[in-house]
């Protein structure tokens, strides 16, 4: 190996990093506030790179279909609970964002998926088909298990993982799919050169992890979700709505998913499976971070790019492994070096 393969593996594992700290931050984001551990992340990914692959194919993506039937799901729940408790005060609200809204998508993005839109414009009908799945998932499923326990809740996760993979493989089929590049061209930077979309990718993760880095310290709801993170109970007795701030964590991770999903989409062919393996090593990064530190599982994320990147040069056949064995040292370190708490709850 030379300088100068050194240099474009440093770059593809850079590229990767960024995607992974994105994954990882919201990992750990679910967890601190509603302490599941959110194996589906990765279908988000790739629920958000494949719908938008059909979108630029001009072909009507049927991810459409999902968000209708998980939010007349979550509207009857709604309906349910406001039966049992004699309120009413929420219910026109729900059915407006839970049925109305998912079927006006139904009857107009099979027009705009026709028609030959800007490559921005589908990205944004991509998000708007993808993003409404998190705070819906969070309603069926989370929700009414809030109180379990955290095995409880990671044995949900697995099974919702196992259902939107089923699902993806119904939407999108077996084959895999690539989306155009934002920008195209290569830029000399002085440590190399490299390709205008993977400068892309980098600038728009940083971008992101520093608009969560505000919303986190300069937002109300930023606030909100500290303050369930460090303590459900405290939050709730001082009136932030635990409901709410796990809704809007979900609602956060699916939109990191999605973009994700969409910024990797140009650079690597996607399947409909492919979001679980990078979802891992973004849960990689989060284990580093002990699932509690942001900055932690930014820079375990870094890592796991650039090992993987160095990996598949050394031994390419075995770079899954070396990637998820990182996980055996970090997991002795923290068990060495942590002492047990119980849970709050």
């Amino acid at each position: 190996m030379d300088l100068s393969i050194a240099v474009i593996l440093l770059q593809d594992g850079i590229v990767n990093g960024a995607i992974y700290a994105l994954l990882g931050l919201a990992l750990v984001l679910v967890f601190t506030v509603t302490r599941v551990i959110f194996i589906p992340q990765g279908e988000f990914v790739a629920f958000g790179a494949l719908t938008l692959a059909m979108l630029v194919e001009d072909k009507t993506p049927a991810t459409m279909w999902l968000l209708p039937m998980a939010g007349s799901v979550a509207f009857l729940m709604e309906l349910r609970a406001a039966w049992h408790n004699k309120v009413w005060t929420g219910v026109f609200k729900s059915a407006l964002w839970c049925v109305m809204v998912p079927v006006a998508l139904l009857w107009v993005i099979p027009a705009l998926a026709a028609a030959k839109l800007p490559l921005w414009v589908d990205v944004l009908l991509s998000m708007a088909m993808v993003v409404p799945l998190g705070p819906l998932v969070y309603r069926i499923v989370y929700q009414p298990l809030a109180e379990a326990s955290v095995l409880v809740l990671l044995i949900v996760s697995v099974a919702v993982h196992f259902a939107l993979t089923g699902l993806a493989l119904v939407f999108f089929g077996a084959e895999g799919w690539r989306t155009p590049p934002f920008v195209s061209g290569n830029v000399d930077i002085g440590l190399g050169v490299w390709s205008a979309q993977s400068l892309f990718v980098v600038g728009t993760s940083l971008a992101m992890i520093v608009a969560l880095w505000l919303f986190f310290g300069h937002t109300l709801y930023g606030r909100a979700l500290r303050a369930t993170a460090v303590n459900r109970r405290g939050a709730r007795l001082v009136g932030i709505s635990t409901t709410m701030s796990g809704s809007l964590s979900f609602t956060l991770a699916a939109f990191v998913g999605a973009l994700s999903g969409i910024l990797i989409a140009p650079v690597t062919t996607i399947y409909y499976d492919t979001g679980f393996l990078i979802g891992l090593k973004g849960f990689v990064a989060a284990i580093i971070g002990g699932l509690a530190s942001y900055p932690l599982a930014a820079l375990g994320a870094l890592l796991v790019g650039i090992l993987e990147a160095f990996s598949s040069f050394w031994a390419s056949a075995y770079k899954e492994v070396i990637v998820f064995t990182l996980i055996i040292p970090v997991l002795l370190w923290r068990s060495l070096t942590t002492h047990h708490v119980d849970d709050e709850e």
